[in-house]
């Protein structure tokens, strides 16, 4: 059985073309005009995209006393519906547990209940002999990335421990990505503004300035050089932490920088919000100034961030975030944005004039597929690649709503949003998992065994 979508513009990262394309045993078969099948597909007026790549989420996480309101399920299906074939969510080791461990609650978790295909990063918070030679073990299992942290009591490394960690990852080929936060200063910050009585959602920002996220970046950029290894940078969002990417790179290192749409299109504005509403935007790092956005902007038009990502990590307002309605720093600390990523970035950056749709593949395909070892089966439109293919509608414009997202969450920071077009098909290696608009398919999801970066 063949499919073939006639008519539509293929987008890759070199630029665009008009072509059909051909999709038989789940893999891409030919991109040529004249094309047909035995089930056909018109995509004309539409954009085509390889399967989108979602490098940074959490699903299922316990944290902060509650639990992530996205299992696998529900977060897999609203990556689906938003044009994501693949998510890498974070295994987190436990303190005092192993990464074996860790690995085998994650498959337990996500295992026959993702709609699109997934992997495994390992977030490392117990550094030991042990964990060292356990590296080697997960690279074999298919997990080839690993985070760290440098805020957060329960997952911190020192520095020595990155150095140590960094210097592993040299050995194993593989990458680390780290969240750049001072965490022992925002902890004291945060101290000193209950201690004097500042309790709101509002102090969030306050008490996470941007100079804390550009000195650990500093320090990790450093020690990365110290280490020889490549680093990855995670949500950046200031343009503190952009200007010690740059130096870092003129010094000549591998330095690989994410950052998330909420970045790019809200700003610390939101934390005035009346009747704790802003506790909805309580995330990690948080939402900025303007000028931090400007310099993110700038960043994202010069081709200096690799990878788009959502750090997905959604907890429902009634019952969740409102667990610190008396204290900000009870209130868990993330955002949902797994389902609407691409057309919130296509319609701010694409639609806008910002940037290309072909610039707009590299960082939500091509470079996330190349960064974390998926490169020979996703990330492109070429021929014996797996058929993750998204089908791009620019005059379906719509307006984002939690009332009708997949997502299991109780609101979405983009309420409101009106895009410039949607996502109108999905296929999952050959499955045709979403049509026009609607999940045809779950349940299909695979897990990936990756590769070293490309």
């Amino acid at each position: 059985m063949t499919t073939c979508i006639q008519n539509g513009t293929l987008v890759t990262s070199a630029g665009t073309r008009k072509a059909d394309l051909l999709i038989e045993d789940g893999v891409i078969r030919a991109m040529e005009t004249g094309l047909t099948g035995d089930q056909v597909v018109d995509a004309a007026g539409c954009l085509v995209f390889p399967g989108f790549i979602d490098g940074h989420t959490h699903l299922d996480m316990p944290v902060s006393g509650t639990v992530t309101a996205d299992d696998f399920q529900t977060g897999s299906e609203a990556a689906l519906l938003g044009g994501t074939t693949m998510l890498i969510d974070f295994a987190t080791q436990d303190k005092g547990g192993t990464l074996a461990d860790a690995l085998r609650v994650w498959h337990e978790r996500a295992d026959g209940k993702c709609a699109c295909d997934y992997g495994f990063h390992m977030a490392v918070t117990d550094w030991n002999e042990a964990t060292r030679r356990e590296l080697h073990d997960m690279a074999a299992a298919g997990v080839t990335s690993f985070k760290a942290y440098y805020a957060y009591d329960a997952l911190m490394v020192d520095d020595r421990e990155m150095y140590d960690l960094l210097c592993e990852m040299r050995e194993i080929g593989g990458i680390l990505g780290v969240h750049c936060e001072n965490g022992p200063v925002l902890d004291r910050l945060r101290e000193k503004a209950v201690a004097q009585g500042h309790t709101g959602p509002e102090w969030h920002p306050r008490t996470r300035p941007s100079l804390v996220e550009g000195e650990a970046v500093s320090r990790f950029l450093r020690i990365a050089a110290l280490a020889d290894a490549p680093a990855w940078i995670v949500h950046l969002s200031t343009a503190d932490g952009l200007r010690e990417i740059r130096t870092a790179r003129e010094r000549g290192q591998t330095v690989l920088v994410e950052s998330c749409p909420q970045y790019f299109t809200l700003t610390e504005e939101v934390y005035n919000k009346p009747d704790f509403e802003a506790a909805k935007y309580v995330c990690s790092p948080p939402l900025r100034p303007q000028a931090d956005q400007d310099a993110l902007w700038q960043a994202l038009e010069n081709g200096e961030i690799d990878i788009l990502s959502t750090d997905h990590c959604s907890f429902n307002f009634k019952g969740q975030k409102e667990m610190g309605r008396d204290d900000f720093t009870k209130i868990p600390n993330g955002m949902p944005g797994i389902e609407h990523r691409p057309t919130v970035m296509y319609t701010a950056a694409v639609a806008s004039g910002r940037i290309s749709a072909s610039d707009l593949c590299r960082m939500l395909a091509e470079n996330p597929a190349k960064m974390f070892g998926v490169w020979a089966r996703k990330g492109s439109l070429d021929i014996g690649k797996d058929a993750d293919i998204v089908i791009y509608d620019p005059k379906a414009d719509s307006t984002i709503s939690a009332q009708h997202q997949r997502q299991n969450c109780d609101y979405t920071p983009f309420e409101g949003f009106r895009t410039a077009g949607s996502v109108r098909d999905v296929f999952l290696r050959g499955i045709h998992a979403v049509k026009n608009g609607q999940l045809a398919q779950t349940g299909c999801g695979q897990y990936i065994v990756r590769d070293k970066m490309r």
